[in-house]
């Protein structure tokens, strides 16, 4: 995720976490660089902990950081990253072990445009579906912290409802990035890189006069290779 080439995050921008078992969870350090991350940029945190700070209110953001630094394991071990809030929440749905976050150049372009939702709940090419889904949860604009956590789990839980209780694949924040979800971190890895591509394609279409989606019986056809994107036609 890292790499410059790729154009997903710069400097300290993104997130990623892993699911150890239903206690602990792994996080980016806070001010981490995906691009030189180790050992020692990763923290194992409480995920009971978390869950109760994603409930909490707080006075300050200083309340907020003492409880975030309490959720460690270790307490020699850096600050967590903030996007933890909504990273151990991902990490409890079904199916999914890895979550990761960015910021792409081209993703952003759209989702600080008026096609955000547009862009997320329809589809252009049949290799999107069976990478991201038949469509995205979208997420209106919150602040970072506690309230995109809470903004993120209201969207997801409505999308769950939706498609009785399958897990997303892709979660798009206007206005700040993306959140990809996977088994493995491969999986989400490749998610988010053809989410990349799908932004990109999506940019060039609507600069000749698009984009023309495809239409939905033609999406819903094919949706059933969107569980395993290895599978079908991809």
């Amino acid at each position: 995720m890292g790499l410059e080439s790729r154009d997903l995050v710069l400097s300290s921008e993104g997130s990623v976490s892993a699911k150890l078992d239903e206690y602990r969870v792994l996080v980016k350090a806070s001010s981490a660089k995906l691009s030189t991350l180790d050992s020692s940029q990763i923290v194992e945190v409480r995920s009971a902990n978390i869950q109760m700070l994603l409930e909490q209110s707080f006075l300050d953001s200083a309340e907020f950081t003492e409880g975030l630094m309490e959720c460690r394991i270790d307490p020699d071990s850096a600050q967590p990253s903030t996007e933890i809030l909504f990273h151990n929440w991902l990490l409890s749905l079904e199916g999914v072990q890895f979550v990761a976050h960015a910021h792409p150049v081209a993703v952003n372009q759209i989702l600080c445009s008026p096609l955000a939702e547009a862009f997320a709940l329809q589809r252009l090419t049949p290799d999107e579906i069976a990478a991201t889904g038949s469509v995205s949860v979208f997420v209106p604009y919150a602040d970072p912290g506690v309230p995109l956590a809470r903004e993120i789990k209201a969207r997801v839980l409505l999308y769950l409802r939706r498609s009785f209780g399958r897990s997303p694949k892709v979660v798009l924040l206007q206005n700040h990035g993306i959140i990809t979800l996977g088994a493995t971190a491969e999986k989400a890895l490749q998610t988010l890189l053809f989410a990349d591509k799908a932004a990109r394609i999506f940019l060039g279409a609507a600069l000749l006069g698009g984009p023309i989606f495809m239409q939905p019986h033609q999406v819903q056809r094919l949706e059933p290779f969107s569980a395993e994107p290895r599978r079908g036609f991809l």
